[in-house]
């Protein structure tokens, strides 16, 4: 089933949630490597991180389900988020932490 590539944030939701958890862990942003279908983005490792990232996604399961999620997490390597989502979502990925 296609879903419709449009989040479901009001621009005001949007602005606090950048305000808010996204600003906080674009601060720890190390990376974000190009996939043909999304971006990855590698992060510090540390728990705190793990934990934002963890809401994050979450919370952007609620709002954007035709994106793809998932975290990587390795023994002394960046954590990984990984975005990804139909051709045409390229652009609303590559804007998610608002660079």
């Amino acid at each position: 089933m296609d879903l419709p590539v449009a989040c479901t944030l009001t621009d005001a939701d949007l602005r606090q949630r950048r305000a808010g958890i996204l600003d906080s862990v674009q601060r720890a942003l190390l990376d974000i490597p190009s996939l043909p279908d999304g971006y990855m983005y590698g992060f510090e490792a540390t728990s705190e991180i793990l934990s934002q990232l963890a809401r994050l996604v979450d919370l952007e399961c609620q709002c954007c389900a035709f994106l793809t999620f998932q975290i990587t997490v390795g023994a002394g390597k960046p954590i990984c988020l990984e975005i990804t989502g139909p051709p045409e979502a390229k652009d609303v990925i590559a804007g998610f932490f608002g660079s």
